[in-house]
């Protein structure tokens, strides 16, 4: 049975991850896992952030059909292997203009999966337990702001038949009531194919990776970041840490499933 209209949210929330979420081995280099949560305003998605983006992309190729992809910028892959640097610098600029116009908000939760071989959850998969912390997150954001109660639709892209499977049955069943939260969350997901042009997406893909590298190495410059510091949901203390940017493990955090269920702090 379809919702009715009057029950949707105002927001449309896209999802993306940076990092393995395997256990079996730890890339040194990358050890983490993180998934990023943008959070837009629909009017305001539709009527400037796809908009603009696709503007960029007709000015930048010719037409609006490339799907950005933060590794194929960064590597000079796919559309971007026969661009030389100054046109590839100002496409970038442009981008990041865009983004740090765009009105959204932002959660990401980061698991080092080193500490988390040491908890008691080490058997976790990586991309549920951040799919749990940000789902959390995510209703509490959506409930300060009146629409916790309505329908908000989560999009994530499909990565497989299996793991899209595995990622249905997880989201069902920390929206029927097994979150930290103690309480049904009326989230919709919705699988996105790789070949989906959705700009959501690939904002979504633009700051999954560069959040993680700014809790991996805190002290490497890291420019996206002096934009994306602003996007990050702060609770009613002003705080981001454990609101907009979750890191788990944390210093004598509980595990899910204990009394708290969230973190310490929330």
């Amino acid at each position: 049975m379809s919702t009715p209209a009057d029950t949707f949210s105002d927001y449309l929330v896209f999802v993306d991850e940076s990092g393995d979420h395997g256990m079996t081995t730890i890339n040194p280099d990358f050890p983490l896992f993180a998934l990023a949560f943008c959070v837009f305003q629909k009017t305001a998605y539709v009527d400037e952030v796809t908009r603009a983006v696709r503007q960029l992309k007709v000015k930048t190729f010719g037409h609006d059909l490339v799907i950005l992809h933060e590794h194929d910028i960064r590597k000079k892959a796919g559309a971007f292997s026969m661009m030389s640097k100054e046109p590839r610098e100002a496409f970038l600029n442009e981008l990041t203009q865009i983004i740090e116009i765009a009105d959204f908000s932002l959660v990401v939760v980061v698991i080092d999966k080193r500490e988390l071989h040491l908890t008691d959850v080490s058997t976790t998969n990586p991309y549920h337990l951040a799919l749990l912390f940000g789902l959390e997150r995510v209703h509490r954001l959506l409930s300060e702001r009146g629409h916790g109660s309505h329908t908000t639709h989560f999009i994530v892209e499909a990565r497989g038949k299996r793991e899209d499977t595995e990622l249905e049955l997880e989201f069902r069943r920390i929206c029927e009531g097994e979150n930290g939260l103690a309480r049904q969350l009326p989230f919709k997901l919705v699988m996105a194919d790789k070949r989906t042009n959705s700009e959501g997406l690939q904002i979504a893909d633009m700051v999954a990776r560069p959040v993680a590298l700014s809790v991996l190495r805190p002290d490497q410059p890291n420019r996206a970041m002096t934009i994306l510091k602003r996007k990050f949901w702060a609770g009613a203390n002003g705080l981001v840490a454990d609101y907009g940017l979750k890191c788990f493990p944390a210093k004598n955090e509980r595990p899910p499933g204990s009394p708290s269920g969230l973190s310490p702090n929330g």
